[in-house]
């Protein structure tokens, strides 16, 4: 007369307690996140990477109801930062943006790390590079300052835009090894981005700079800088008069900087469930539409498969021109 009883009430107590788990893994899932996320910028506070992130970060808050915040981690050209998002625990509370130079710091020396480090989200920005000079320059297109720079002896002409083996750099050298020409032939002065660079070249330091127009944008307006050519496939709406390489010199190259939302790799799908359509929707937001053409900034968005096929390729073809050139080490 026990025995039964006492069965009856174990399979009831384990029904329970399986519901019981049921329940609460199912809740844990559904309710990510469920306490602030760290957003991670590599670079420093007012730059393009910083403005991204905080704009991301700030429309992320509205779509998962959680604060977003966005901590610059600089140091060791961008290792630092990058370093902070590949070794976070990967449970999706920590984020961060992921800048083009991971396709390069690992060339040269700088770091282990590499693409394959990484979870990815989205890739939410592409801007690709150009050729900018000076406003009352004597050359006035793409194919006048190559054919000076190829008929000039070695050294003449100086380019800047970015810190040694930098985007811009590889930017130079890819453009210049298209065209056959020795990369050697031109200076690269190493500076600390774009902005410092223009204002050497304004003050008659350089030649000319590498750098997306984006980044030259005001000046363009103000008609104080005048945009060569750009290094991607097509013109940009932004800059309708601005031709591609392609068309300017017939070269093939093409290079970009670009900025990506990702997490340490390994994270759950469960969590990337979220973070990939609540970037998504970010991205697709009126207020970042704005802040982007405000800045001159280009817009992209890739999932997290083509996201990595971008970082794959990069680092790929960053690698064979950094090699040609004697940077990687």
């Amino acid at each position: 007369m026990i025995m039964p009883r006492i069965k009856v009430l174990t399979v009831a107590s384990a029904v329970a307690v399986a519901v019981a788990i049921a329940v609460v893994s199912g809740t844990a899932v559904a309710a990510y996140p469920q306490r602030p996320i760290e957003m991670v910028v590599p670079w420093g506070a007012g730059g393009g990477t910083d403005a991204v992130g905080r704009i991301i970060g700030s429309l992320l808050e509205k779509e998962l109801k959680q604060p977003v915040n966005v901590v610059n981690r600089v140091g060791g050209s961008g290792v630092v930062g990058h370093s902070a998002i590949a070794t976070a625990k990967p449970d999706g509370y920590t984020i961060g943006v992921v800048t083009v130079e991971i396709a390069m710091m690992h060339w040269q020396g700088l770091t282990n790390l590499s693409y394959k480090d990484f979870s990815p989200i989205a890739q939410v920005n592409e801007d690709f590079g150009g050729l900018a000079v000076v406003a009352d320059s004597p050359y006035k297109t793409a194919k006048d300052l190559l054919a000076a720079i190829k008929s000039k002896p070695a050294g003449t002409f100086t380019d800047s835009g970015t810190g040694q083996g930098g985007i811009w750099h590889v930017g130079l050298l890819g453009w210049l090894m298209s065209e056959g020409v020795d990369p050697n032939r031109v200076t690269f002065v190493p500076m600390g981005g774009a902005a410092p660079a223009l204002k050497e070249m304004l003050s008659g330091g350089l030649s000319f700079v590498t750098n997306s127009n984006a980044e030259s944008a005001a000046l363009i307006s103000a008609g104080r800088v005048k945009a060569l050519a750009h290094m991607g496939p097509t013109r940009l709406a932004q800059f309708p008069d601005v031709p591609t390489l392609k068309e300017a010199t017939g070269s093939n190259w093409t290079i970009a900087c670009w900025r990506m939302i990702m997490g340490p790799k390994g994270l759950p799908k469960e969590v990337l469930d979220v973070l990939v359509p609540a970037v998504k929707k970010a991205y697709e937001s009126k207020e970042y539409a704005d802040f982007m053409k405000a800045r001159g900034f280009g817009m992209v968005f890739r999932g997290p498969k083509d996201t990595m096929k971008v970082m794959e390729n990069s680092d790929t073809e960053f690698g064979k021109v950094m090699k040609k050139a004697g940077l990687v080490k």
